[in-house]
């Protein structure tokens, strides 16, 4: 069993159901045990700007799967909830990205574990600082507090606390 870490964002609504379907469809596969979910964190986008607030959360598995058996079954799943590909960072139903994969390196066309940005993106370290702070990124060599630290407070302020609760109350 190996300990990988996803994460899991979206900006099209109805966003929250797009992240519950994705967990519910991860937990189906009997290779993949879900250990530990992040807090839903509101994000603004990153790259391409003109687009909708994403939710993002990361999710910490065991799994037997290889890291591009783990891929395709993301893949699949991003494909049965609607993804399309149109724009680069462009507006999704759902985006499942394989940030670590336990010690390894991948470095293939469809694959780059530890995910290439991960470090520069703060929709991926506020999150994953709450389940695995001490984390030392592979090919990084920086623990994942040490990195958030390190990032603009301008980054971090576009990463904000969500709940259902308060989308419910601004409709």
């Amino acid at each position: 069993m190996e300990i990988a870490y996803i994460a899991l964002g979206t900006n099209i609504e109805p966003r929250e159901a797009y992240l519950t379907g994705a967990l519910e469809k991860i937990t189906e596969h009997e290779e993949i045990k879900m250990n530990n979910i992040s807090s839903i964190y509101e994000t603004d986008p990153v790259g391409y700007t003109d687009q909708a607030d994403f939710l993002n959360m990361i999710i910490e598995v065991e799994t037997t799967l290889s890291p591009m058996d783990l891929l395709a079954y993301c893949q699949g799943i991003e494909n049965r909830l609607g993804r399309e590909r149109d724009i680069r960072f462009g507006p999704r139903t759902i985006d499942l990205d394989i940030l670590l994969y336990g010690e390894e390196t991948v470095s293939t066309d469809e694959l780059t574990v530890p995910h290439p940005r991960m470090h520069e993106r703060a929709f991926v370290l506020v999150p994953l600082a709450e389940l695995a702070p001490s984390y030392s990124i592979p090919k990084v060599g920086e623990r994942v507090e040490d990195l958030l630290e390190k990032l603009p407070e301008a980054d971090k302020k576009g990463v904000r606390d969500w709940s259902a609760e308060d989308e419910r109350n601004d409709t």
